[in-house]
Parts: C-alpha cells; structure tokens; sequence
C-alpha cells in the first residue's frame, strides 16, 4: 500500500488555517519537469488540507512530484489583493519519493511576501 501525500496550509500572516487555497499536484517526467494533467487538484478544505482520494492512492509511487500554491488567487480571493499580480502568485514546490511505502506529508506556511515547505512528520 501507498503512505501517500497530506498537504497542509497555513497562511501565517493571518494565523488561520488557509482555507480556500488552491493546490495542483503534477507528476515530473524523467527530464525533471511537469508532465500531463495534474494528479489532484482542489481547495484546502476547513482543517488546512487538500483532500483528494489520488493524493493517498496507489498512484503515488516513486518518482518526481511538483506542488503548485496559488498564492495570489488566495489574497484576492480575501480581498488583501485586487487587480494584478501580487509578489507571489504560484509557489511550486518540487520534490520526490524514494520509497512509496512512506508518508509524505508537507506543510506550507506563507505570507504574501514569503513561505516555507518541508517535509514534516516522517
């Protein structure tokens, strides 16, 4: 069985839980860039996570993985932001799986001007 992927958010600047926060998951292809249509896609749901039935799948194996945080979608969507774009607007995030027995879960902490992803809880 696959330990899969959990996603987190939290918009920091705020200190709630980034409710709302479009996500795309995308799988790298053997030159390390996105390949084909996302794996998942959705909103951050009321407890900070993106649920998607794929992300805790046995479509999660080894390989290379691109995390896409529509951060600017999500401040105008709050009305912190109108018009144009912001200082940031998608945050990718690139890592992979070496062993799909593990969990992988990541953590997003952001503000407008700045985040920070890791993998936690291993």
């Amino acid at each position: 069985m696959s330990g899969g992927i959990s996603i987190h958010c939290v918009d920091v600047a705020s200190g709630r839980l980034a409710v709302g926060l479009g996500v795309e998951v995308v799988r790298l292809g053997p030159d390390g860039l996105p390949q084909g249509a996302p794996l998942a896609e959705g909103r951050v749901g009321s407890n900070g996570l993106l649920h998607h039935p794929t992300l805790m799948s046995e479509a999660i194996t080894a390989g290379g993985y691109e995390v896409r945080f529509s951060v600017g979608d999500f401040y105008r969507s709050q009305g912190h932001a109108t018009g144009g774009p912001v200082f940031l607007e998608v945050v990718p995030y690139r890592f992979h799986i070496a062993d799909p027995v593990q969990h992988y879960h990541l953590p997003f902490k952001f503000t407008a001007w700045g985040f920070s992803l890791f993998r936690g809880g291993a």
